[in-house]
């Protein structure tokens, strides 16, 4: 197991006192230090859109202290555990860096390593942001108390999908065929419940076409698609597979255009390879561009040397989307400082207190410089998701155009399957719904 700790150079390390990252060896000297504990994947099949993930993450908690001096005067430490998004090397990182503070917030960044630490977490007390991605029910705070699909889950980017293309077809999908290309993992399977929750109301014909990780061989699945011709292809994969995947539907002549890509399938290094030959291609994003905080990292961060990736790389869509989860972290910390005490450390009841309880609305993420890559966010004791909505962009085969305007998934379709899901949880491991005095906790 790789384990980084992302002082990157001796400069940055002797730069701390003047608000660079602190290493984590001065962590237990100095009580006035948040840990936040990082577990990417710069290693392995996935690393090419795992590495710009990281990369925002790091430099927005870098600008946290380069540019604020810490939140509220407390300076935020970090250390990285690769996982090469593997779930037993995951859990490993989790176990290491569990230890280094009194409740942390993890984000792992991978639906398998997600469900593994769903196990772990309340007894350890670490919350889990899955922004993005994890267990769909999870946004049923009464039953999964620690866990935060924050800013939308499978299902909810499932059904933003399934919108756009019902509002494309006129409202009627009766007798259409959606085929769905999925990475064979829990990330893959994740959306299977809710497209065919919209396959019973609307009456299409759903295809499921697994693809054995990492991806890259799939002339297969694109053989059934060839011989299906479905009327819509929705893919649903990570790192390689992406792109392996634009490149068979050239050499079978499957349109592009009538290819649509959740946010993990729709960034730069899925079309980069591809180039002109994937124009047309669309996918969601979540997160937004340029901006303050974008210009902030640029003068805060890498103007001072002390970017973790390239510069160029600042602001592309899966930087920002890395950016926006270690904001949601901090934003976490901040508000839990708000009730027990600023400018102290948060332990991990505190914290996800806060990630409870935050309200991230306009006025708030113009002062934070985040109004230009995120939408409003509030969560609840019972709403762990905060928010759900997504645009759809297309790939004009050198850049991305967006295509839509917000759209927010549809709760009446989305509630009852969280309701039902969150209660199988319960059931199969004997948990109990919170009370109203546990929400107040």
């Amino acid at each position: 197991m790789k384990l980084r700790q992302l002082v990157l150079a001796a400069s940055v390390v002797a730069a701390a006192a003047s608000s660079a990252l602190v290493s984590t060896a001065a962590f237990a000297a100095d009580a006035k230090e948040q840990f936040f504990p990082v577990l990417p994947y710069r290693t392995g099949a996935y690393a090419p859109n795992g590495v710009p993930w990281a990369n925002g993450y790091s430099d927005y908690l870098r600008l946290i202290n380069s540019r604020d001096g810490g939140i509220n005067g407390v300076k935020i430490t970090y250390e990285e555990c690769d996982t090469a998004y593997a779930t037993d090397r995951g859990v490993e990182c989790y176990e290491r860096l569990k230890g280094k503070a009194q409740g942390s917030i993890f984000q792992p960044l991978s639906t398998g390593i997600t469900f593994a630490m769903t196990e772990k977490a309340p007894a350890d007390k670490n919350p889990l942001i899955t922004g993005g991605y994890g267990r769909s029910e999870s946004s049923d705070g009464g039953v999964f108390k620690w866990n935060f699909p924050l800013m939308g889950t499978y299902w909810s980017g499932a059904d933003i999908i399934m919108q756009f293309i019902t509002k494309k077809e006129n409202g009627n999908l009766k007798g259409k065929k959606i085929a769905l290309v999925y990475h064979d993992s829990p990330y893959g399977k994740e959306p299977i419940p809710l497209l065919q929750e919209r396959a019973k109301m609307q009456g299409y014909d759903l295809q499921l076409l697994p693809v054995t990780a990492p991806g890259v061989e799939q002339k297969a699945t694109w053989l059934q698609i060839r011989q299906a011709r479905p009327d819509y292809v929705l893919l649903w994969g990570w790192g390689v597979m992406n792109s392996a995947a634009l490149k068979e539907a050239v050499a079978t002549g499957y349109p592009r255009e009538k290819m649509y890509g959740v946010w993990w399938s729709a960034a730069e290094p899925d079309v980069k390879d591809v180039g002109e030959a994937a124009k047309g291609y669309s996918g969601l994003v979540a997160t937004g561009l340029g901006g303050k905080v974008i210009e902030d990292v640029k003068k805060f961060v890498h103007d001072k040397k002390q970017g973790t990736g390239p510069a160029d790389e600042v602001g592309t869509t899966l930087y920002n989307r890395g950016l926006v989860s270690a904001a949601l972290a901090v934003e976490g910390v901040r508000a839990a400082q708000d009730r027990f005490g600023k400018g102290k450390v948060m332990n991990g009841d505190q914290i996800r207190w806060g990630l409870e309880n935050l309200n991230m609305d306009e006025k708030n993420l113009k002062k934070l410089g985040l109004d230009s890559v995120m939408k409003p966010l509030s969560t609840s004791c019972l709403d762990h998701e905060g928010s759900r909505s997504a645009r759809m962009h297309s790939w004009d085969g050198k850049k991305w155009n967006y295509v839509s305007d917000w759209i927010e998934a549809d709760t009446a379709i989305i509630k009852p399957l969280v309701k039902q899901f969150a209660d199988k949880y319960a059931a199969e491991r004997k948990l109990t719904r919170r009370t109203p005095a546990d929400c107040q906790s």
